[in-house]
């Protein structure tokens, strides 16, 4: 038996992974997050220990469980909830089509929003899920809960459009047949939250005769918290936690994990409590999460008057909290380069939307090598010809070789850091009747709009091209390197930070996190294809220069 674990390093799943949802059966702890507009949807994690995670599947892996074409930036799939019931796995999710545009941010901000909640089970968590049970369009952040009767209820957030009403409306819970497969009797709101708002992410647990509603309020920026409240009855009344919220760091700006919110509780085998939540880690001096919205864990205890707490009792977030009593189970590590050698896609990268990949990439058309045909633009919402992996680390070096013969200025493919249609930088090679072939970087910032660089024109005839990044806290340099030569630096130092959540105003939707990956547009609609031989991503320390 090997020994346990002496503390967690929070985060435990670093980059964009929010919103966890955190199950146990039997000896394996699984956490299920939101994935918003990338496809597949929902990353499910798994763990032994608590410590040790791996990114294990996305189960909306088809047409007929999601499409996403059309829905805005950070729309798509929100707050998934896995629960584990009578030998079947039951994954409740968000689909959400229009965000909707406000001039002011807050709960009283824009009213259209539309947004749908569906059910798909499987009884293997890595198996092929069900398609969708259609559940409701109420509101967001559905949650199912088995109560020990036999009977199931669904709770979310209820979404209020009227003029001069409060947005978040309260917690709604309605119970689910089983059997007729959909939402019978009477919708309840059971919470309406308390003064801080944004009352959502509610989920229902059961001790000793208790309901324990558990939500998040406050927002998902800095003032966001984990509030609790219970009742004897499943639809209340129910009172509320004598100390509000349970866990935040709205209060704490010293704190490493900040935003900490949307808690979701899970019980060990030796009967202890912890709680997965979702955290932001700004960058020094700049305030801005770049990494997105991550998962972290800590230990919590139940009091003697029945509520739970942290373990020290000051409710705010440890960057390294106690393990459980676990055997230490890490796994593999992953290999930083990817040669595009098999027939599926690499775990580690997603696309954009469409749950018709072979529209945009292929790794059969030219085997040890990732095809991308040229599609629309990267403001595209519908048919965008990127495949990306998530930023997890502050620093790091991502790079790629590129086969590409771009016939005209329509045509484009290179390597790109991704935040969403409105925030990137993206170094490509293209061609036009006065330049020639050339590179330059195309920088897109939410309210300042689309910048580029200076071309750098190559020799006539070049098919090969090796593209680079190197990404220091808000430090971004690209590279490029002709074969038989070395690197070149692109003159220029970009501002990583735009790639973030809090970059832009905050009247949109900002939710999710970097990516660095590769793409390919032809918007005359020839589909121009450029291929790519590998992508190599490393994380690393600090370079405290670059030179030109």
């Amino acid at each position: 038996m090997r020994n346990p674990v002496a503390v967690i390093q929070n985060p435990i799943l670093r980059g964009f992974n929010p919103d966890p949802s955190i199950v146990r059966v039997g000896d394996d702890y699984y956490i299920a997050t939101s994935t918003f507009e990338w496809f597949p949807g929902v990353q499910i994690h798994h763990s032994r220990d608590l410590a040790h995670w791996r990114l294990l599947s996305r189960p909306l892996n088809r047409p007929s469980q999601l499409n996403m074409l059309g829905d805005p930036d950070s729309c798509g799939v929100w707050a998934p909830c896995l629960s584990y019931d009578g030998g079947l796995f039951y994954l409740i999710y968000t689909d959400v089509k229009r965000y909707g545009r406000t001039s002011q941010p807050g709960g009283v901000g824009a009213g259209l929003r539309d947004m749908h909640n569906y059910l798909v089970t499987c009884p293997t968590i890595d198996g092929e899920w069900s398609d969708p049970v259609y559940l409701n369009s109420s509101g967001f952040d559905p949650s199912l809960f088995h109560d020990d009767d036999g009977r199931k209820y669904l709770v979310n957030m209820l979404w209020d459009h009227r003029p001069g009403k409060n947005r978040f409306g309260g917690i709604a819970l309605q119970e689910y047949s089983a059997a007729e497969r959909k939402l019978v009797g009477e919708r309840r709101n059971i919470f309406k939250g308390t003064p801080i708002g944004f009352t959502e992410a509610p989920h229902l647990y059961k001790r000793n005769g208790w309901y324990y509603l558990l939500t998040a309020e406050g927002g998902t920026g800095w003032g966001h918290a984990v509030t609790m409240a219970r009742s004897h009855q499943i639809d209340g009344p129910y009172e509320l936690h004598p100390d509000t919220y349970i866990l935040t760091a709205r209060d704490r700006p010293d704190s490493v994990l900040q935003r900490v919110g949307h808690g979701s509780l899970v019980q060990t085998q030796d009967g202890e409590t912890y709680m997965a939540y979702l955290c932001g880690r700004p960058l020094p001096n700049r305030g801005r999460c770049t990494l997105g919205r991550e998962t972290a864990i800590q230990k919590m205890v139940w009091s003697a008057d029945g509520w739970l707490r942290t373990a020290d009792g000051n409710h705010t977030p440890q960057a390294k909290p106690p393990a459980p009593n676990l055997p230490a189970h890490p796994f593999p590590p992953l290999t930083p380069r990817e040669d595009f050698d098999s027939l599926k896609l690499p775990i580690d990268f997603q696309w954009l939307r469409t749950p018709n990949p072979e529209r945009i990439w292929s790794l059969a058309a030219r085997p040890g090598f990732l095809r991308l045909f040229g599609r629309e633009t990267l403001g595209s919402q519908f048919e965008q010809s990127l495949v990306a992996r998530r930023q997890q680390s502050f620093c790091f070096t991502a790079s790629t070789r590129m086969d590409f013969q771009p016939n005209h200025f329509q045509q484009a493919a290179g390597l790109i850091l991704y935040y969403n249609s409105t925030k990137f930088h993206y170094l490509f090679l293209t061609h036009d009747d006065t330049i020639g072939l050339h590179l330059r970087v195309m920088s897109c910032v939410t309210d300042v709009g689309d910048s580029f660089s200076t071309p750098i024109a190559l020799p006539a005839g070049t098919i090969s091209i090796e593209l680079r990044m190197d990404v220091d806290l808000e430090r971004l340099v690209f590279a490029f390197r002709l074969p038989g030569e070395s690197w070149r630096t692109v003159p220029q130092v970009f501002d990583a930070s735009v790639v973030s959540d809090e970059a832009g105003p905050p009247t949109l939707a900002n939710f999710t996190g970097a990516f660095t990956g590769i793409c390919c547009q032809d918007t005359s609609g020839a589909g121009r294809p450029a291929d790519f031989d590998y992508f190599n991503y490393v994380e690393r320390d600090y370079l405290e220069s670059v030179r030109f």
